[in-house]
């Protein structure tokens, strides 16, 4: 053995690994536990972060694959919606932090301002505007109020028909704010209210008007006629009033017969209205041509006239019953039907279906107006101090006739009936003069007054107009009809 060999160690073996064992745990401590100042001093970086860096420090030769896009690590930031999928006047309210969970925003998107309620009442049979109002829930003192804004608008709300229908709207506290209802098919009312009070106004919609042509030829029957030249029930019958003075449609109507109208259409948008007036018409009866065109005076007073001026208005209308069938003329040789006895009939009789309104043909007095033996309902009209007409066999008589009273021309006096002496459903009509039985088919009845002479220059300047236009435009349809 060398001397080397043999030299004693300085510290024992047992030493030496303590003393490395406490070097290694103060090493250790060191890194696990850093200083105050050290932490202090060390940047914060997320998790997330630190692994995105510690990507990027790698070489391009140490990079790992991309991570699946459902797989991708999300950033520590809340990412934004796109600004074209949020709600237009949103606000962002300011990032809040919950323990465990990612910040988030929130958005808040104000509440739009609520539309006002609605009410919808629609007034009952035997309503007024006071209980059409306390159905909606609107006090008495605002109901006045309305009324008081404007008179002239609180007769037309006064005047309530079934089933009109009145819209309110209300305020958020419950007071009324509108009202609008429609009084017919061209007028309305609407209120609202402002700081001033209420405000009312009556508004009435204007329709668009034209005139048209129409022209036909009987076949058959006027109201056919009429129907294929485009004309209604109502426009029918005014044109035979026109011109009931001098053709007896009951009796007179041949076939051939032809007539020409210019009448006024009125429209509001695409929907068409109830009939306009007769501006002037024409018609041919058994040959002869009757013309009449409608005329106002410097008075406001309208009636229809012949071309050159004259009245078609005379004191006595032709039949006092509308496309009614002659039953039984005037005679002083009839057989009575009941009585089975020759009685002279100093009347004619007019057929026509129960319940058929009666007129009176001329201005004048009742002078009866109730039962008169086999006349059964009869009305008894005086005309003037030289005429009288009897109305006899009604089914009952019309509103506000009465003995005493006084009727117009044309004027609803009564209905076909079957009272008294009578085996069906007609009207007995006879015409006096002077107290002396005549054949009203037979009379020459005396015209009204003609156009006055102050007026004749302007007439003839709005009239003529009219009968040039029906002359040209028969022209025209008579010419494509032989092509």
């Amino acid at each position: 053995m060398t001397q080397k060999d043999t030299k004693a160690p300085l510290y024992p073996k047992s030493h030496i690994l303590a003393a490395s064992g406490v070097a290694a745990l103060l090493s250790l401590a060191l890194l696990v536990f850093p200083s105050r100042e050290v932490e202090a001093k060390k940047p914060f970086i997320h998790p997330e972060i630190e692994g995105v860096s510690t990507q990027i420090e790698k070489t391009d030769d140490q990079k790992p694959e991309p991570l699946p896009i459902n797989e991708q690590v999300e950033p520590p930031f809340v990412v934004l919606e796109d600004s074209t999928d949020s709600q237009p006047g949103s606000v962002e309210q300011p990032v809040q932090q919950t323990e465990g969970n990612a910040p988030a925003i929130v958005a808040v998107t104000p509440s739009a301002p609520a539309a006002p309620p609605k009410k919808v009442v629609a007034a009952g049979r035997g309503d007024t505007l006071s209980t059409v109002f306390a159905k909606a829930g609107i006090p008495a003192s605002t109901l006045q109020e309305i009324l008081a804004s404007n008179k002239a608008v609180a007769k037309h709300l006064g005047r309530i028909k079934t089933g009109q229908k009145f819209e309110f709207s209300f305020s958020a506290n419950g007071e009324l704010q509108t009202l609008h209802t429609r009084l017919g098919k061209l007028e309305s009312v609407e209120v609202s209210k402002s700081a001033q009070g209420f405000s009312a106004k009556h508004e009435i919609t204007k329709p668009e008007a034209r005139t048209v042509y129409a022209r036909g030829v009987i076949d058959n029957s006027l109201f056919n006629a009429a129907k294929k030249a485009g004309l209604n029930h109502g426009l029918t019958l005014a044109l035979s009033k026109i011109f009931a003075y001098d053709i007896d449609f009951a009796q007179d109507i041949r076939r051939g017969d032809e007539f020409e109208v210019i009448y006024e259409e009125k429209r509001l948008g695409s929907k068409r209205l109830p009939q306009g007036n007769i501006l002037a018409a024409r018609f041919t009866n058994k040959g002869k041509t009757y013309t009449a065109v409608r005329y106002t005076n410097k008075q406001g007073v309208t009636n229809y006239y012949t071309a050159d001026g004259n009245s078609m208005r005379k004191a006595f209308i032709r039949t006092p019953v509308d496309f009614a069938r002659i039953s039984s003329r005037f005679s002083n040789g009839r057989r009575h039907p009941i009585l089975n006895k020759i009685r002279a009939h100093k009347g004619v009789d007019y057929a026509a279906p129960r319940g058929t309104p009666i007129r009176a043909t001329g201005d004048g007095k009742v002078t009866l107006a109730g039962r008169k033996g086999g006349y059964g309902n009869t009305v008894i009209i005086q005309h003037g101090n030289r005429q009288q007409t009897l109305y006899a066999h009604m089914q009952g008589f019309a509103k506000g006739i009465r003995t005493g009273g006084t009727v117009k021309q044309g004027q609803i006096i009564g209905y076909i009936g079957t009272t008294g002496l009578s085996t069906g459903p007609h009207l007995h009509y006879e015409f006096q003069i002077n107290g002396t039985h005549v054949d009203p088919l037979s009379q020459k009845l005396t015209m009204a007054d003609p156009i006055s002479r102050s007026e004749k220059q302007r007439f003839l300047q709005q009239t003529q107009p009219l009968t040039a236009r029906m002359n040209k435009e028969k022209a025209t349809m008579l010419a494509m009809d032989k092509r």
